[in-house]
């Protein structure tokens, strides 16, 4: 059972969703919730929650405004729920700090499922030590005990799951990953969007200054999966 807190303007969805995520089963939950975005901080605010579910479409703020601000005083996952499907905006919220998205419409049973990853993540980064090996790949060092990350001794300024996704790889240098493990060991789902990988695999890229047409550590095969090993000396 998780603390949730819907933030939801159409009284219709946000009965429905209340009705659903507290029925009587083994994963009923504790759900408050709130129709504005201004509601929604001072809950935050003053209660503790496990997952915050987030419309975008708030009458006071925009709900990707309201992610900034949500992500200024509080680390709770965020679960987007939105009517829009356009993939610029999907990857801008996850770059603000969104630990997911559903496109409307989407059942409950749905919902639950991203839920339940999004808590495991959760859960899972709150007890479990990461290991305290630094790990090096070329000129590319990982700290998981101090989630720091420097090329070439210069820092890194990661996101929580670019870091995750970076420590997860340099922890298996030269080794092929397919895409169903990344999404299984470090977004905890046992399916998902393979958008959701191309997009911080994107992000990482451009960090480590490289591009998918010329990659020198993050080196993608095609239905196969994604490897990370230290750059190739020039041919002289």
């Amino acid at each position: 059972m998780a603390s949730v807190l819907v933030v939801e303007d159409d009284q219709f969805v946000r009965s429905a969703l209340i009705r659903q995520l507290t029925a009587s089963s083994a994963e009923s939950h504790t759900v408050r919730s709130v129709g504005t975005a201004l509601e929604a901080l001072r809950e935050v605010a003053h209660f503790r929650f496990d997952v915050v579910i987030l419309d975008l479409g708030l009458p006071d703020l925009d709900g990707s405004e309201a992610l900034k601000m949500l992500r200024g005083i509080t680390d709770v996952p965020v679960i987007i729920a939105t009517a829009r499907d356009d993939e610029a905006e999907i990857v801008r919220l996850l770059h603000a700090g969104a630990d997911d998205y559903l496109v409307k419409p989407f059942s409950v049973d749905h919902l639950s499922a991203r839920m339940a990853a999004v808590l495991r993540r959760s859960r899972a980064a709150a007890g479990e030590p990461p290991p305290s090996r630094v790990l090096r790949v070329g000129g590319l060092t990982v700290d998981p005990l101090r989630r720091q990350a420097e090329l070439d001794g210069t820092p890194l300024d990661l996101t929580r799951r670019e870091f995750d996704l970076l420590a997860f790889l340099a922890g298996r240098p030269g080794v092929v990953v397919p895409r169903k493990e990344l999404l299984a060991e470090v977004w905890q789902q046992s399916y998902g969007d393979d958008q959701t990988i191309d997009v911080h695999l994107s992000w990482l890229r451009r960090k480590l200054g490289e591009t998918a047409a010329r990659p020198r550590y993050l080196h993608t095969l095609r239905g196969v999966g994604v490897k990370l090993e230290p750059p190739r000396e020039p041919q002289p």
